[in-house]
């Protein structure tokens, strides 16, 4: 198997990695890709479909889990949850650059520890937000007309119907367990589910959403120096929307978190797979104005997902028309790139609107 110059997927036959397969296929024709995971014959049928592609078996939790490839990829992309971080760093010690989409918060800071302590050769691209990195990259993309950032508000509309693979019910599941936020430039913990409040999305639905613990509430306030960051979902379904309120309000949702109540947990939160509409909006609240961006992906989250870390691939490789970033760890805030963003998300059926309300300067 010839790896060298490839973009390795590892997960790229799951449910978001074979869209973001299609995805650069459709938009780099000549980019040679190696579909990645532990089973070969899923790999193999993708790999012949795209076509420019191979098929690799790779298991992240092997001690060195890119020794199996013939030689040195261009960039290896983690589309699947990596527990103890091999591939994270035997990726960052081989100078291979590296685009991460699985992590929750917590895992997501202690991979930026574990990453400070090796010598890194190569960039690192954390980008787990939401979406594949998707709400900071465009709230990052109108930060500099805004000026200071005083406060980002995220509402997201899940749809219960909508595909999901198990790193998503992994990330989705975690609903009973607290997390740091910033509020006025001070960190507090807050509870999943709580502290409600109506949004009204671009269709004129309106949702009550409620707490989530995403990254770009640690990232947004660290590397923009927003004062404070909240994001909020609801689902397409008020009454499922309504009854996990409760269940938290009860204290049932913390005692899902037992691992006996997995399968159970899971079972809640699992998709019927037959499609959806993937939706959210972001109030970002500067010192000079405030904007309001909207995003809607006819074709789901996974899709949307998809397109998110295709983004963060064509930073991370320079395809964006930028050079592409130094050794070190980054985020999608960084180098936002937005007209190459907007125009990417558009040609891939992404319906976004970015409205802005700026300050007239004092004469």
């Amino acid at each position: 198997m010839k790896s060298e110059g490839s973009v390795v997927l590892v997960g790229g036959y799951g449910v978001v990695g074979a869209q973001l397969a299609r995805l650069l296929r459709e938009r780099h024709p000549d980019l040679p890709l190696v579909i990645a995971g532990r089973r070969r014959e899923p790999a193999e049928l993708l790999a012949g479909q795209l076509g420019g592609a191979e098929a690799a078996v790779l298991d992240v939790r092997a001690e060195r889990p890119l020794a199996g490839l013939a030689s040195r990829p261009r960039a290896v992309v983690s589309l699947v949850n990596d527990p103890e971080d091999r591939l994270l760093l035997s990726a960052a010690r081989d100078g291979v650059p590296v685009l991460d989409i699985t992590r929750w918060t917590s895992r997501m800071k202690t991979a930026v520890l574990r990453l400070a302590g090796t010598a890194s050769r190569a960039p690192v691209l954390l980008s787990s937000a939401w979406m594949a990195g998707l709400v900071p990259r465009l709230v990052a993309a109108s930060a500099p007309r805004l000026g200071r950032l005083e406060r980002v508000e995220v509402g997201i509309r899940f749809s219960l119907t909508d595909a999901a693979g198990p790193d998503s019910l992994e990330y989705m599941d975690r609903l009973g367990l607290s997390f740091e936020v910033t509020e006025g430039g001070a960190e507090r913990w807050v509870v999943p589910l709580t502290d409600g409040r109506r949004v009204t999305f671009s269709d004129g639905r309106h949702t009550r959403v409620f707490r989530l613990d995403t990254p770009e509430q640690a990232t947004l306030p660290v590397v923009l120096g927003a004062r404070t960051v909240a994001t909020r979902l609801g689902f397409d379904s008020g009454a499922v929307t309504w009854l996990l309120a409760a269940l938290q309000r009860l204290g049932v949702v913390k005692l899902l978190q037992h691992p006996r109540l997995t399968r159970l947990r899971r079972a809640l939160m699992a998709s019927n797979g037959t499609g959806g509409v993937a939706a959210w909006v972001a109030d970002v609240e500067g010192a000079r104005g405030r904007t309001r961006i909207e995003v809607v992906d006819p074709r789901g989250q996974a899709h949307l997902t998809a397109v998110g870390a295709l983004l963060g691939v064509e930073r991370l490789l320079g395809l964006d028309g930028a050079p592409p970033p130094p050794a070190g760890v980054w985020f999608p805030e960084h180098e936002p790139r937005a007209e190459h963003a907007l125009a990417a998300l558009r040609a891939c059926g992404v319906e976004v609107r970015v409205e802005e309300q700026l300050q007239r300067e004092a004469a």
